[in-house]
């Protein structure tokens, strides 16, 4: 993948093939991450999605929770339609399978740090009510941090490369200003 591209790929990729079901939980179909991850073959991506499971089964959880089998329609040529099989992804689930992709792919990489800090925010903020004020902004700052290593790598692909660059890439953002 070419630095442009890697500056154009970011966690609004992953944000924008995020489902949300009846009952308000997220998920991911395994095609559309498939797309995501740039596999061009089901039955090369179906290899990270089997070691996934795997992982998640050793790890105590139960498979079903992470992974559920799912059919649906796709439009064809000439208006026809053809039933698929997909997998219907838990965050988890999700997680597992990037850390369990191809490491040679850069988007791999992304993904991983996609997943591992949403689940990190969902982790805090499921036990934030819990925490006392200091724990609370120790939760913070290793918040803070995680964002800052994600934003340094999105700069480093964007083609940031002197500190000086980095400092006002960083202070626009702050900003929130978009020009350059």
């Amino acid at each position: 993948m070419a630095k442009k591209e890697v500056a154009t790929y970011s966690q609004q990729t992953f944000e924008n093939i995020k489902h949300i079901d009846e009952n308000g939980a997220e998920f991911w179909y395994a095609r559309e991450l498939q797309s995501a991850l740039e596999y061009t073959e089901w039955r090369n991506f179906e290899k990270s999605v089997k070691r996934a499971k795997e992982a998640c089964s050793a790890s105590g959880f139960v498979e079903i929770d992470h992974f559920v089998d799912v059919n649906k329609m796709i439009d064809l040529a000439k208006g026809a339609q053809r039933e698929i099989t997909d997998i219907k992804l838990s965050r988890y689930a999700c997680y597992l399978i990037v850390m369990n992709g191809d490491p040679r792919k850069e988007v791999i990489a992304l993904g991983q740090t996609y997943f591992a800090v949403k689940t990190r925010q969902k982790e805090i903020s499921d036990t934030v009510t819990e925490l006392s004020e200091d724990e609370k902004r120790l939760a913070i700052r290793d918040e803070v941090s995680i964002r800052n290593k994600f934003l340094a790598s999105s700069a480093k692909a964007a083609g940031v490369e002197t500190p000086m660059d980095y400092a006002v890439f960083q202070n626009r953002g702050y900003q929130g200003d978009r020009k350059s």
